[in-house]
């Protein structure tokens, strides 16, 4: 059995009550289940005794081709379930059985330049034409199925989400959103404060910058100051009544 998940756990203070809880994330990276879990009952009950062995939030990182369908829809089925938030990160791809894992979320955040994908259920099935009829009839199911889960999400009608199915869709992270299945874009962590306008107006007078800082100074040593007035700009009225002048002796 080929792990492809793995959990981090982390001890960080809430900023609002300042209490330390444990922050725990879990990675899917890689082919969900490159060993089906159809006739595995040893991996799911691992996966389910990981996913159960703490509490409170938890953040889950998503960069994955797909895989077992019967696996995606174990996970998706156990985070539905789990009691509390339950955070889906997409920072590379979720495209076939990952996407369907990324709708258990109660929120799902995609990176800028993420990718998802969502395709009519595969198989490979050997047999006479009774055998190629229960396998079609059997993908059907499962598409039908998966369906489920992005109508959850979505909102989008199922004729809608076969059609996107059958030609097999591929998503930016401004049409997952539009499209509902991502709630928003990922951004940084924090917002750069924006300059005042009064500073950036400041910045351009020298006058104001030099009275700025005088009433800084005056504040600290307690005494008066006359502000500076602003350079005049073009000519004083002497140079031009003499350049006047000039041009009366020509006249």
């Amino acid at each position: 059995m080929k792990k492809f998940w793995k959990w981090k756990n982390e001890m960080v203070t809430n900023q609002e009550t300042q209490e330390t809880v444990t922050e725990r994330t879990l990675f899917l990276n890689g082919t969900i289940a490159e060993e089906s879990w159809f006739d595995d009952d040893v991996t799911p009950q691992l996966f389910k005794d990981e996913l159960l062995s703490g509490s409170g939030d938890i953040t889950v990182w998503i960069n994955s081709p797909g895989g077992d369908c019967v696996a995606a829809a174990q996970i998706y089925n156990m985070l539905m379930d789990y009691k509390s938030n339950v955070t889906i990160k997409i920072d590379g791809i979720a495209a076939s059985a990952a996407s369907v894992i990324a709708m258990a979320g109660t929120k799902v955040i995609v990176s800028p330049v993420s990718m998802m994908m969502i395709h009519n259920p595969m198989t490979a099935a050997f047999g006479n034409a009774s055998e190629m009829e229960k396998a079609i009839a059997m993908l059907d199911e499962v598409k039908e199925s998966i369906i489920n889960a992005y109508e959850i999400k979505t909102g989008m009608s199922r004729a809608k989400l076969s059609h996107l199915m059958d030609a097999e869709t591929w998503m930016n992270a401004n049409m997952a959103v539009e499209l509902g299945f991502a709630d928003e874009i990922m951004q940084r962590p924090y917002e750069e404060e924006e300059m005042p306008q009064q500073a950036i107006a400041a910045s351009y007078s020298r006058a104001a910058v030099t009275n700025s800082l005088m009433e800084k100074l005056a504040a600290k040593c307690k005494i008066d100051v006359k502000p500076v007035e602003p350079e005049p700009t073009g000519r004083s009225v002497d140079s031009l009544m003499e350049h006047l002048n000039t041009i009366k002796k020509y006249i």
